[in-house]
């Protein structure tokens, strides 16, 4: 593995893949993305803690992006520990366009449903290899942290309308389809009917359990 990318929110998958890569693969660069109009840690500038483990203040370089669960306005202690052990050797900034792009061309191109942090992953990590003439065959992971239906209603799917267009009708009516059978039902006995008389006239509330 030449290249490793992920973005953080808490910071887990940061730090633990990082552990662990400087072990067994040290070889492996490891870049972390930041949505581009908020790079907290290229900014260089700490988050400060209270002694009850929260932070003081929002981080004055945060501001409001479209990577949800990425870079919250914060930087999280296991992400500040990550900067400390020197876990990753570069930042790379994603765009919130092409975070967009990437994850419905993953949907429509690949099946990938992955939600815009992980499209803002895979266009970093495109964008990196370009603009750094990473060689030709060079192995590099992506991490996608995220499924896709969750961001239904927000703007990665704006274009895709609620119901379907006639295409989609088209293609759903060439598909021969019929209702399940149905479950048969036996057939209703004197004794049965004879017994749930009995119990209602016993009883002014009753629970009968069909199995």
């Amino acid at each position: 593995l030449d290249y490793f990318f992920t973005g953080y929110g808490t910071g887990g998958t940061l730090n633990g893949v990082a552990k662990v890569l400087r072990k067994e693969s040290p070889h492996t660069k490891i870049v972390v993305c930041e949505p581009d109009n908020a790079p907290l840690l290229y900014s260089g500038l700490k988050t400060e803690y209270k002694e009850d483990g929260s932070f003081k203040e929002p981080h004055p370089i945060w501001r409001p992006h479209l990577l949800q669960g990425w870079t919250p306005d914060w930087i999280p202690k296991i992400v500040d520990e990550a900067v400390e052990e020197r876990l990753f050797d570069d930042i790379a900034f994603t765009r919130s366009e092409a975070a967009l792009a990437t994850s419905r061309d993953l949907a429509q191109k690949e099946g990938i449903f992955t939600g815009v942090s992980g499209g803002g992953t895979l266009a970093t990590a495109l964008e990196y290899a370009k603009a750094n003439d990473v060689p030709k065959g060079s192995r590099i992971l992506a991490m996608l942290p995220d499924t896709g239906e969750r961001y239904l209603s927000t703007p990665l799917f704006e274009d895709v309308p609620a119901d379907m267009n006639e295409e989609e009708k088209a293609i759903a009516q060439s598909t021969p389809g019929a209702a399940p059978p149905a479950v048969p039902l036996p057939e209703v006995t004197e004794e049965a009917t004879s017994f749930v008389e009995g119990v209602k006239s016993k009883h002014k509330i009753v629970i009968f359990s069909l199995q």
